[in-house]
């Protein structure tokens, strides 16, 4: 069985390690501690990872954030991956920083990262996992606290929350969404 495993973020060396990176971010630990390494393919940078007989095709987009759709789209059709086999990480203002929500479908919240896929695809039913940044700036200031680094406190707490997210995307992978959610959701 196939997977696939976008992580939301902005190519270039300005983006690393900001907030709204923590799509590639989990993507690159995964990988690091996988032995495996992403190669520059069309739209995007892609890694192949396997993990108890599945296959999983991890994709950080080359689109940025806002053109994601482009390469979910792309990699979908070309891996012949099923909606319910795709999984988005992405980056959100509204939970608190490190919460994590495990969700099957749902809206793109002002995210342009999901709505572009949900444009794209022209539908909202593929799993997303929201990883909390908090949402500690002043009115009209969001882009520049997405696109800024994490505080020192944060960065300490980042390992710890991007190992959950790895259990995750394997339990979504095994157990199936609804049995993840229920695990992952309540902690």
């Amino acid at each position: 069985m196939k997977y696939l495993i976008t992580g939301l973020g902005n190519i270039g060396s300005e983006y690393k390690d900001t907030r709204h990176n923590i799509g590639f971010q989990i993507l690159d630990t995964l990988a690091g501690v996988s032995n495996i390494s992403f190669r520059d393919k069309r739209y995007g940078f892609v890694a192949e990872y396997k993990y108890k007989a599945r296959t999983f095709i991890l994709l950080k987009p080359a689109t940025y954030v806002n053109l994601s759709g482009r390469a979910v789209n792309y990699w979908l059709q070309k891996q012949k991956i099923p909606i319910d086999k795709l999984l988005v990480l992405t980056d959100d203002i509204a939970l608190p920083f490190g919460s994590l929500r495990l969700k099957a479908k749902g809206s793109h919240g002002g995210h342009n990262g999901l709505r572009s896929i949900s444009e794209i695809l022209g539908r909202n039913d593929f799993a997303r996992l929201r990883f909390g940044i908090g949402d500690d700036f002043p009115k009209g200031f969001q882009v520049d606290y997405v696109l800024s680094a994490w505080t020192e406190e944060e960065k300490k707490q980042l390992p710890g929350r991007i190992e959950v997210c790895i259990e995750i995307i394997k339990s979504f992978a095994t157990i199936g969404i609804e049995r993840t959610m229920n695990l992952y959701n309540k902690k």
